[in-house]
């Protein structure tokens, strides 16, 4: 038991350490070598896969085929990697309410809906953008599966070889190897982490965005995650340490490190916030009803109150009374309606605005006034898909 305690310890240490050295210097963006092209047998089968993957990704229902939001996110990438990188990627955006992106070994970006909400700048996406192509160009994930495989098979033979000589000994060096190599292979894709974080940065210092995005991309998920926690009740999380089993660095490292190594003469440079939003207003309303059916109140609460930091505006007001009302309790009901209120003041012809009225108010009691906002829904959406089952909560009014 001792022993293994020990190597616990040394392996969370070594794994502390490459963020001190590699977080010393941004590198520069390396040469570009074109298109990789796979070699070997492991390297073909590992394209074959990806590009059977793309192949049923196409047709996959959760693919957002709007080639306009296509072609603006194949835009930022363009701006942050360069126009020479960014022709061997090939976009997807994926209705996923969680914060990711991915890329693989040929060519596939995959950027999750999760992500285009929580960002709020061209520079903030390009910095994650910049990230996954800092894998790609460095070829992690192939140098996980090698990993990966050595690992296991080491494994395997060791296993079999300790069945042979069943001793005490023997199974302890057994579990201390296994503790060795599945320490080094999470040590091995937090490095690589770094390794993209880095680049990715170095794409972003070399470009006309405002560098200093990165960094404040994991300050924002910091406090979503803290605002999630208290919500629960839960702990504060704490963002400056690591476990031992964690596959990325820390955010609160990250945040730092890509925060002194962020170019300073890039902190005027414009990040695009203004485009943004313009270019993701019409998927907004959609991607906050995802985030809402998380039924993660904190989180999305955060979300809302951020996006609102350059003014509220009628989806907004909507989509907070939409949390509120989802949640409730009586408190949140009265606030829900106010909310709805807001959202009806600013566009009077927002028609779920007075139907999540309406049933705020009936929730409350206020009958006559929920009805009135209900009879002004049907009103504005008669074929609404619901409206058959709204009309039995509205009486008809009766004529003369």
């Amino acid at each position: 038991m001792i022993s293994r305690i020990g190597a616990l310890s040394a392996f969370v240490v070594s794994a502390l350490v490459p963020s001190i050295v590699q977080a010393k210097d941004t590198p520069l963006p390396p040469p570009y070598e074109g298109i990789y092209q796979p070699q070997g047998v492991d390297e073909v089968g590992l394209w074959k896969d990806d590009d059977e993957s793309e192949r049923a990704l196409i047709n996959s229902p959760i693919v957002i085929r709007d080639e306009a939001l296509n072609a603006y996110l194949k835009e930022i990438l363009c701006e942050a990697v360069g126009p020479d990188r960014c022709g061997s990627a090939r976009i997807y955006v994926l209705r996923e309410p969680i914060f990711n992106a991915t890329m693989s070994p040929n060519g596939t970006m995959r950027v999750f809906s999760g992500l285009l909400l929580r960002v709020r700048s061209e520079a903030e996406l390009a910095a994650v953008l910049g990230h996954e192509f800092g894998h790609f160009e460095k070829r992690h994930s192939l140098n996980r599966f090698k990993s990966l495989r050595s690992g296991t098979d080491l494994l395997s033979w060791a296993g079999l070889l300790a069945s042979m000589s069943p001793s005490y000994q023997t199974r302890s060096s057994f579990q201390n190897l296994q503790l060795s190599v599945y320490g080094n292979l999470y040590r091995f894709n937090r490095d690589q982490e770094r390794e993209a974080d880095l680049l990715g940065l170095s794409y972003l210092n070399d470009s006309n965005l405002r560098p200093q995005a990165a960094s404040e991309v994991w300050l924002n998920l910091i406090g979503e995650h803290e605002a999630s926690a208290k919500m629960r009740g839960l702990k504060k999380p704490r963002f400056d340490r690591i476990a031992f089993t964690a596959s990325h660095p820390p955010q609160a490292e990250r945040a730092e490190y890509l925060d002194d190594l962020a170019a300073p003469e890039g902190a005027e440079r414009d990040d695009g916030a203004d485009r943004y939003r313009a270019a993701l207003a019409k998927w907004l309303p959609e991607f906050l009803n995802d985030q809402i059916r998380l039924n993660d109140f904190g989180a999305s609460e955060y979300i809302i109150n951020a996006l609102a930091e350059k003014g509220w505006t009628a989806d907004l007001w909507f989509a907070r009374g939409e949390l509120f009302r989802l949640r409730g309790n009586q408190r949140d009901l009265t606030n829900a309606a106010n909310f709805y209120r807001e959202a009806i003041t600013l566009r009077p012809e927002m028609a779920e605005a007075h139907r999540g009225l309406g049933l705020s108010l009936m929730k409350t009691g206020r009958r006559i006034e929920a009805q009135a906002a209900l009879r002004q829904y049907l009103f504005l959406k008669p074929d609404a898909s619901d409206a058959k089952m709204i009309g039995m909560m509205v009486p008809k009014e009766k004529t003369e």
